[in-house]
């Protein structure tokens, strides 16, 4: 399977006054050491590339480190827009505005469900789980699902929305899905035969045909992992006693079908036999027709984590790329030179599993510490491979708009906010920006992102939104604009969240 947003240098002359008094030799010194810690805690980026489209014309180029695992257990992942995707497209005009709405109703339903909220059993009902979608300018991946009942060769180029491989396994699969992952879902799924539109949705890959499998397998409804399923994602029997499920997302979009078992084929080295999944005959809402499904990387029993638990460790890291790289997703704990990971710890909600929380204790602005507070931070912040932009409590939030404001003064006025995004620019008459370094700093104090550019700001914006509310005891994100180029590793065995800069 394959896992589908340079500074230009410059220079500053210091021209001293001319002789040799002491006075004069000090202020020269002490505006030299001024220049070199303005140098330390502010980055110049060309205007160009914090546009968002700026990498349609670029050229895809790898990751930068081998990823976590042995190295085997690993499958490239991609931006669905950029030279990386095998059908790379500018962004809509409108797509950001889309995105952020999209990310509002996601976050919002894991806040509540965190909180004790309850998920909707029924297709057309409006209570709903997170929401997984394109619109997150996350990445896609191709899985291989069953085997094929006729051995015939793998296509040299499937269209796929990641970067081909030549040959994912030895064993044809019967179908091969471009798919979306996702840490906040626990329920894999993919649109089977028979799927009629519109109650499916139209995709660009092939459906998925239960009957082209020699091992597919209906699962019953007696059985435990149909009653795994529980209030939450079960959905009855169906006349012939096949296990039903379905999932209502936050976004207002659903699925619905029956659940089974095939092989699962992520890559050479990961092949997941009898791995249970929902066979999708009907969809609610907007689907990308880019994707065929879902692959979910949640904590609940039912994830493609909790299912290779055994095999591969309770781990697994990602990488998600700008748009101009390729990225990946590996199961797996790192072997070895675990040292490559600075961590923090994993907080788990007991009525939540599936969420991974993580706790934030200070921001740091051109190198200075905000004055907030630790227990500010005090109600977590969820991981998330699809939240879009990092959400803080009030208080630090003001702390950061305040600070980051100050130092962008020089390219006022603010520009009218988008969505959630109040803290916007119009540089259009800049050339060059000079923007002051951000890290997050996490719980212990040994793990931080030091966010680049294209992490720190999105479409012209502070890349950062309060909390709904108000109040300061709202859970938090951790967006994926933030978590750009770091492998993030979910070292759920370990009770820990790790991260490597510069992998992708």
């Amino acid at each position: 399977m394959k896992v589908s947003s340079f500074p230009p240098l410059f220079l500053l002359l210091l021209i001293g006054l001319s002789g040799s008094s002491r006075v004069g030799t000090h202020a020269a010194a002490a505006a030299a050491d001024q220049h070199h810690h303005e140098l330390e805690d502010f980055m110049v980026v060309a205007t160009s590339s914090l546009e968002h489209n700026t990498a349609r014309d670029a050229v895809c180029s790898g990751h930068k480190v081998t990823p976590s695992g042995d190295g085997v257990r690993w499958v490239p992942m991609n931006r669905p827009h950029g030279p990386c995707s095998s059908s790379p497209a500018a962004m809509e005009e409108d797509a950001v505005d889309d995105m952020l709405k999209w990310d509002q109703l996601r976050t919002s339903y894991i806040r509540r469900k965190l909180s004790g909220g309850g998920v909707g059993e029924d297709l057309n009902s409006d209570t709903t789980t997170s929401g997984v979608s394109e619109k997150n300018g996350m990445g896609t991946t191709d899985v291989g699902l069953g085997n094929a009942k006729c051995a015939v060769p793998a296509p040299a180029a499937a269209p796929t929305h990641s970067l081909e491989e030549e040959a994912m396994t030895t064993v044809v699969p019967a179908a091969r899905q471009t798919m979306v992952i996702d840490t906040s879902s626990d329920i894999t799924w993919v649109q089977c035969l028979p799927c009629p539109y519109p109650q499916c949705h139209t995709q660009k890959d092939p459906f998925y045909d239960p009957a082209n499998s020699t091992t597919y397998a209906p699962i019953p409804c007696a059985s435990p992992a149909c009653t795994r399923l529980g209030r939450s994602y079960g959905n009855g029997c169906s006349a012939s006693k096949q296990c039903r499920y379905v999932v209502n997302y936050g976004d207002g979009t659903a699925t619905a079908g029956t659940y089974i078992t095939d092989t699962l084929t992520l890559s050479p080295a990961i092949v997941v036999k009898r791995f249970q999944f929902g066979c999708s005959h009907a969809v609610k809402g907007s689907f990308s027709d880019q994707t065929a499904g879902v692959l979910a990387l949640g904590g609940g029993t039912q994830s493609l984590l909790a299912q290779t638990a055994k095999d591969y460790g309770n781990a697994f890291s990602y990488c998600i790329p700008l748009p101009s790289s390729l990225g990946f997703l590996s199961l797996g704990g790192p072997v070895g030179a675990s040292s490559r990971f600075a961590r923090t710890p994993l907080i788990r909600n007991k009525r939540a599993p599936t969420f991974y929380i993580v706790r934030l204790e200070a921001i740091t602005v051109a190198g200075k510490r905000l004055a907030v507070p630790p227990a500010a931070f005090a109600a977590g912040a969820v991981m998330d491979s699809s939240a879009v932009v990092t959400q803080l409590p009030p208080q630090a939030y003001a702390a950061l708009r305040a600070a980051f404001r100050t130092a962008m003064v020089a390219y006022g006025p603010l520009a009218p906010p988008v969505r959630n995004l109040d803290t916007c620019y119009d540089f259009t008459r800049f050339p060059n920006v000079k923007l002051p370094k951000v890290s997050l700093v996490f719980a212990g104090g040994a793990a931080k992102l030091d966010l680049d550019a294209p992490s720190l700001m999105l479409d012209g914006c502070l890349a950062f939104a309060a909390t709904p509310g108000g109040a300061d005891g709202s859970v938090g994100f951790i967006g994926n604009v933030q978590q750009q180029t770091y492998e993030v590793l979910y070292d759920v065995g370990g009770g820990s969240v790790g991260f490597r800069r510069a992998a992708c």
